[in-house]
């Protein structure tokens, strides 16, 4: 069946579409206009500048999530009669199956990911797309629009929640809460709203709020639905999940938030655990890399922000040594220091932070270097566990990566090859 063009946009289609961004969304917008029949052009803050000459030969624009809502070119396009729509929100035009949306400042890619696994273990037929890296619109191109049958599992950010006008989701899993992303919504406020945009596109009795999230929609006026509360933290062990990675936090919140919908739709939970033992979670997330002359180094440069570093090493018992630091994202510096210090033997700080990391974890007596490279973090890392007497190295850095590298993977694949040229370094 042919995808079917909204009225609205029709004509706007008939004209050169603008696509802002010339990345992975930027990309999946491409995709699917090509599918459509429309031509486009790109626009990107590293090539082509969008101008008033520009903005006279479009009607319509499709912009990345990295464009904010009042970012000059959207406000120039809007000014010249564009209509504007965000990558996932273009996408979901055309899509005729179902949409699970996930939320939530951590764990959300690994919950789409198992979702969607877990669903195709059960004969169904589930697509893993959105923030997760596969962009919406290019599993709408390549699906032709799907159907009824098929159903998009959707991790969604603030950055693309903040700025939808269609797109509608059929359930809502938002796993939790915490700072993260103030660099572009400036309070916390505001970034969970950005969110709650995703609550009012959910249909009535569909939304699954973690413990976090209740707390602080509670703290912001806003009221959640009866029945929504999914109680995620402080569960006691579950032995159905030993062997799993939802036997412990922070994974086990992403657990606990599938059952609760899965169970909604009367699947049985036993084909959930099949899945949850089958399940292995993606690289740079708190994975095991090598244990050498009595160390264990650890790799979480997935941990992009404060939450996601304090969740990592409330599964350690001992302290350990910490590499730390990046671009900030916002959020208060000192706090976060303070809430970890009793777990950190020793922090090594890298990247722009790692100055202020500095003075934090000084003015709390905790040992701490600075380092300009992250091989020589790896370094520094193991002398300091050697000297202290810490069983554990980890990366788990809490800030951006791109101050130094081109993502948090490789940031994490160069904290390996370090790991691996200490190893290399014994033989």
């Amino acid at each position: 069946m042919a995808m079917t063009t909204p009225d609205f946009l029709r004509s706007r289609l008939g004209r050169p579409v603008a696509v802002f961004g010339g990345a992975v969304s930027g990309g999946g917008a491409i995709a699917l206009l090509s599918k459509l029949g429309a031509a486009s052009v790109t626009y990107d803050r590293s090539g082509t500048e969008f101008t008033p000459e520009a903005a006279a030969g479009h009607a319509l624009v499709i912009f990345s999530p990295g464009f904010a809502p009042h970012h000059p070119w959207l406000e120039l396009a809007r000014k010249s009669g564009c209509i504007c729509l965000a990558e996932i929100d273009f996408a979901s035009l055309f899509w005729r199956g179902r949409i699970v949306a996930v939320t939530g400042t951590n764990g959300k890619t690994t919950l789409t990911e198992f979702l969607a696994r877990a669903l195709c273990g059960t004969g169904a037929r589930a697509l893993a797309t959105g923030n997760i890296g596969v962009p919406f619109s290019r599993v709408v191109a390549d699906e032709d629009g799907g159907s009824a049958e098929v159903t998009a599992v959707c991790e969604v950010s603030s950055f693309q929640a903040e700025q939808l006008g269609y797109f509608s989701a059929d359930a809502l899993l938002w796993t939790n809460f915490a700072e993260d992303h103030l660099e572009r919504h400036r309070s916390m406020e505001q970034y969970f709203a950005a969110k709650w945009e995703l609550v009012l596109r959910t249909k009535a009795g569909r939304f699954f709020a973690g413990s976090s999230v209740v707390r602080y929609a509670a703290q912001f006026g806003r009221t959640v639905p009866s029945g929504a509360h999914v109680p995620t933290e402080g569960l006691p062990d579950d032995p159905r999940l030993e062997g799993t990675p939802f036997a412990f936090y922070p994974q086990r919140e992403n657990y606990v938030l599938a059952a609760a919908w899965w169970r909604s739709e009367g699947l049985e939970e036993s084909a959930l655990l099949d899945a949850a033992r089958r399940f292995r979670i993606g690289r740079h997330r708190l994975t095991n890399v090598e244990a050498l002359d009595g160390v264990t180094y650890w790799n979480d440069s997935k941990a992009t922000n404060f939450h996601a570093v304090e969740a990592a090493l409330a599964g350690f018992h001992r302290p350990v040594v910490l590499i730390a630091g990046g671009r900030s994202k916002g959020g208060d510096v000192q706090g976060f220091a303070r809430r970890i210090a009793p777990k950190v033997a020793h922090a090594v700080l890298i990247g722009e932070t790692g100055a202020a990391l500095a003075g934090a974890f000084g003015a709390l007596g905790v040992a701490h270097s600075v380092c300009a490279t992250l091989e020589d973090a790896v370094r520094c890392g193991a002398a300091a566990a050697a000297a202290c007497g810490s069983a554990d190295v980890i990366l788990s850095p809490g800030f951006a990566s791109f101050d130094m590298f081109q993502s948090y993977e490789d940031r994490g694949n160069r904290f390996e090859w370090a790991v691996a040229d200490l190893h290399a370094a014994q033989v």
